[in-house]
């Protein structure tokens, strides 16, 4: 047999099937068939009497071919498998039931796919960086190929229920443990001791034990169904709108109760129904914009090799600066955070042990890690070793003189070759970097709060901004595990500034008669986290205040603002922080007020009382989210962002967008562009207002029955 992605060698009685698609060994069509007709050839030979499946290098198989699971998800392509190659739970049974025994040797990632395959085996050896999972619901999906019903089997149905709703996958120590792996050893033995196992399986010296016919680690019937009906609970009150999670529970408990046939029967269904569902489709949409998001065109596929930052200054440690410490020493960055007195300096450090001793104790870090990373830390009031910074980071307060007061000394104390981050939210880098000569290695880190927390990257550029400078940045935050998206410099940048329309639809909701509790309710059940009104709260009213004359001054056209926040500021109910906003607020719970409704009232006088609109909950969510789908397609028209899918990462990472939707311009692009652009005109004509003018890129779009993804 001759194939590019699996190849076979032989070393006496077993042979080895050696996996070799780069980069991440997915189980795509060519594998399947080489794998077949690998197995083919080998039960043919005498000689070989049993099999050891393993991946090239440090990789095994990463997972299933997820570029022919969107176009599937998508409708473009049918589900079944190319003619002549088998469907992967087809081979996967072929390995389990065949003439000859098999093991796995995992060196690296057996998620999904991979892990299905490997649990087909009769054994599992591994080495100690493998990790082994089934993240297949993190994609709107369940396991296709017999997960649902090996792991139960391998580890338990506790243990298979937790990794399958997580998502994460578990360590080789974790996994020998449990029994998923049979033996652990050193990398360079790995193959090696497959072959032992799977000729001491071949001989008998070892009983050859098929994965479906375990029944030992499966619990009573009557604790399955307990535990299945509590993690059925469980996940309806973490996750709305949403059924993977419980057919995933349905296809275990069909298996675990009634047998692996009809479990596996179940999974199959499941599966396929799922495929076609909402969630696959945003899901999958999501998995590659996020990918897509770190490529920058003329930047990433053209300009210098990233270099690997030393020590990063931050000036102010604030809440927002000692967040972004806190990130930086977890990720093995040693920080100086600089502060302008030393109660301020150590208040800061404070701020950081704070935070990491909160990740120990939330388990996120050992002890010994959160060690190890406050020692990267140090605080002073000086720029003693400035100049041998390779990047600083601003998080001072928002004041335009004192973030050019700032840059002005960083350019004189730091190397030419020092990146010079801000991580302002509002203030365009043009204006911060003013009175310098800094503007090639002047970018904007906009972090979201608590940065030690948030995914979101703003990368902010300017048409100054070297590619150097910009590779770099990527590099870091890529480095600190959280997800950039590169955005030119303008007010607002992007989160901010496309769901500025979604809070001043809020507010014109608000002043034609919708109760913001009506609001909040309508989009907390469409899937955000909560609705504007409690986000203002969270966030801070007088912040939000703030923010909003900055981006209304530098959108004007459209812009429409209720008057009910002012007056909350105004009375000094600023959300949270002081006890009362719109809610009130005791002991970390927001409880609805019967008192705002007299401010609601003073802000619809103020609007000289307008005739109530009658809107449906299905109204308000497409006033406010179509408003942001608008405004996406003005920052996409003026390049201030590079895609559409970037616009989806952003809002679901910085807002919490529910993912499962894709995001605002993939949830959108699902009603088509002139439905869109439709509804926003009738909602312009209903209310007179210019905040639903339909944009020219949306127009544009809509005329031609183009995509809003394109």
């Amino acid at each position: 047999m001759k194939s590019p992605v699996v190849r076979v060698e032989r070393e006496h009685d077993v042979a080895t099937l050696i996996i070799d698609n780069p980069p991440v060994n997915a189980l795509g069509a060519p594998v399947l068939a080489a794998l077949s007709e690998a197995l083919d050839e080998l039960d043919a030979e005498p000689s070989i009497s049993a099999l050891v499946v393993t991946g090239h290098g440090d990789k095994f198989i990463a997972g299933a071919d997820l570029s022919r699971l969107e176009r599937i998800a998508a409708g473009t392509l049918e589900p079944s498998p190319p003619s002549g190659t088998p469907s992967l739970p087809a081979l996967v049974a072929r390995l389990e039931q065949g003439p000859k025994p098999s093991v796995a040797a995992i060196d690296g990632f057996a998620l999904g796919g991979g892990l299905e395959l490997a649990m087909a085996c009769a054994a599992r050896v591994g080495t100690a960086r493998c990790r082994l999972g089934l993240p297949e619901l993190n994609l709107g999906l369940i396991p296709g190929a017999g997960g649902t019903q090996r792991l139960p089997r391998l580890v338990g149905v506790e243990k298979a229920v937790e990794m399958m709703l997580g998502g994460a996958p578990i360590g080789a120590v974790e996994a020998r443990a449990l029994g998923l792996l049979d033996d652990l050893v050193g990398e360079a033995a790995l193959r090696e001791r497959a072959r032992e196992l799977a000729r001491s399986l071949a001989t008998g010296a070892v009983t050859r034990r098929r994965t479906l016919t375990l029944t030992e680690r499966l619990a009573p019937p009557d604790e399955i169904r307990a535990l299945i009906a509590r993690a059925r609970a469980d996940t309806r009150r973490k996750l709305r709108n949403v059924d993977y999670p419980g057919a995933c529970l349905d296809a275990i408990e069909e298996g675990a109760l009634l047998g692996a046939e009809a479990g596996l029967a179940r999974e199959r269904a499941e599966f396929l129904r799922l495929l076609s569902s909402e969630a696959a489709r945003g899901k999958l949409h999501v998995f590659f914009a996020t990918r897509a998001a770190a490529k920058v065109p003329g930047v990433t596929d053209a300009g210098p090799a990233p270099r690997a930052l030393g020590r990063v200054g931050v000036l102010g440690g604030g809440t927002m600066g000692s967040g972004i410490a806190t990130a930086l020493v977890r990720a093995g960055v040693e920080v100086i955070i600089k502060e302008a007195t030393d109660e301020r300096a150590e208040a800061a450090l404070a701020r950081v042990r704070a935070n990491l001793e909160r990740d120990a104790a939330k388990g996120r870090l050992s002890d010994d890690e959160a060690r190890r990373a406050g020692s990267r830390l140090t605080g002073q009031t000086s720029y003693d070793g400035f100049d041998a910074l390779a990047l600083v980071i601003e998080a001072a307060s928002e004041s335009v003189e004192l973030k050019q007061q700032l840059f002005q000394e960083l350019e004189a104390h730091t190397s030419s070759e020092c990146i010079l981050a801000t991580n302002t939210s509002t203030i365009e880098l043009a204006t911060v970097s003013a009175g310098t000569q800094a503007g090639p290695r002047t970018l904007g880190l906009h972090f979201f709060s608590p940065a030690q927390v948030m995914r979101l990257v703003e990368v902010v550029r300017t048409r100054e901004t070297s590619p150097r400078a910009l590779v770099d940045a990527l590099e870091l935050v890529k480095r600190l595990k959280k997800t950039a998206v590169t955005v030119r410099s303008c007010p607002g940048f992007l989160v901010n500034r496309i769901f500025m329309r979604y809070g001043q639809a809020c507010g014109l909701l608000i002043d034609r008669g919708v109760h913001p509790y009506r609001i909040d309710d309508a989009l907390y059940a469409f899937g955000m986290p909560m609705g504007p009104n409690r986000m203002g709260d969270l966030a801070g009213l007088d912040v939000s205040v703030a923010a909003a004359r900055v981006l209304d001054a530098a959108y004007p056209d459209g812009a429409y603002r209720s008057a009910l926040r002012q007056l909350l500021v105004d009375a000094g109910r600023l959300g949270d922080k002081s006890g009362a906003g719109h809610y009130r607020h005791e002991d970390g719970r927001a409880e609805r007020d019967p008192a705002l409704d007299r401010f609601v009232a003073e802000a619809r006088r103020l609007a000289g009382e307008p005739p109530p609109l009658e809107v449906t909950d299905d109204e308000i969510v497409k006033m406010l989210v179509f408003g942001v789908v608008n405004e996406a397609c003005r920052a996409l028209d003026e390049g201030a962002v590079v895609r559409a899918s970037d616009v989806d990462v952003a809002a679901i990472l910085g807002m919490g967008f529910p993912d499962y939707r894709g995001g605002p311009m993939k949830w959108a692009d699902g009603f088509g562009a002139r439905a869109v652009r439709d509804a926003l005109a009738r909602f312009h004509e209903r209310t007179g207002s210019a905040l639903f003018s339909p944009s020219a890129l949306l127009t544009a779009r809509a005329a031609a029955g183009a995509s809003l993804l394109d």
